[in-house]
């Protein structure tokens, strides 16, 4: 097994995992003036992700959600192999209440979203250095809500079979014409049906329809 590059003592090590190089070098930015000689890494793939964290040792990853060649939900997972002890910050411009929880459960210790204040982002970098976790009060109250509730953390166990089959098609491309003749029901019935899908999940498009089927599935 090869041995782990470990940083100068008293140097926190950072691995910024997004495809976007404007994003890698504004957090990068960030991180510079929070944490002083910080040893900066950037990966803009997955496969770039993988050999980072074969090689080095890092205190904190700050991984985006979707990348060219896929979701990063799986890749937590094999990370966590390699480095158990990684801290895992989701940094996204992808709607928390949708994703949020679904990461933490894959193994993040943090979601943070894009559209932050610069003082939030601060923020939530220091606390994963310092604790190894951030989350916000939103999906604090969010796991609550959900132990509470005990609601599945997948969304779509919220749909009944004939409303994933609906939700299935309407991803496939297919208009409400098309769904109506495909499974027997009429034009009303479908939009009765896309309307109540949409309510269940909270998105208001397809494109979020898409994305929910492409994490959850």
């Amino acid at each position: 097994m090869t041995q782990l590059q470990k940083s100068k003592p008293g140097r926190y090590t950072f691995l910024i995992a997004d495809d976007h190089m404007v994003v890698r070098q504004g957090v990068a930015m960030v991180l510079k003036d929070l944490f002083f000689n910080a040893e900066i890494h950037q990966a803009g793939s997955i496969k770039e992700t993988l050999k980072a964290v074969h090689e080095y040792k890092f205190d904190l990853l700050i991984l985006d959600i979707h990348f060219p060649d896929s979701h990063s939900l799986n890749l937590i997972g094999e990370l966590k192999e390699l480095q158990p002890q990684l801290k895992i910050l989701v940094f996204s411009a992808y709607d928390e209440n949708l994703y949020a929880l679904r990461y933490l459960n894959a193994g993040a210790s943090g979601y943070l979203n894009k559209a932050c204040s610069e003082d939030e982002m601060k923020q939530a970098l220091q606390s994963m250095v310092v604790s190894g976790k951030y989350i916000t009060q939103n999906i604090k109250d969010k796991i609550l809500d959900s132990y509470i509730s005990k609601k599945p953390l997948n969304p779509l166990e919220q749909l009944s079979d004939r409303e994933i089959e609906v939700a299935r098609l309407l991803i496939k491309g297919f208009g409400n014409m098309e769904i109506s003749e495909s499974l027997g029901i009429k034009k009303s019935t479908v939009s009765t049906f896309k309307n109540r899908i949409f309510e269940k999940l909270a998105i208001n498009n397809l494109a979020d329809l898409i994305d929910l089927f492409q994490l959850y599935q």
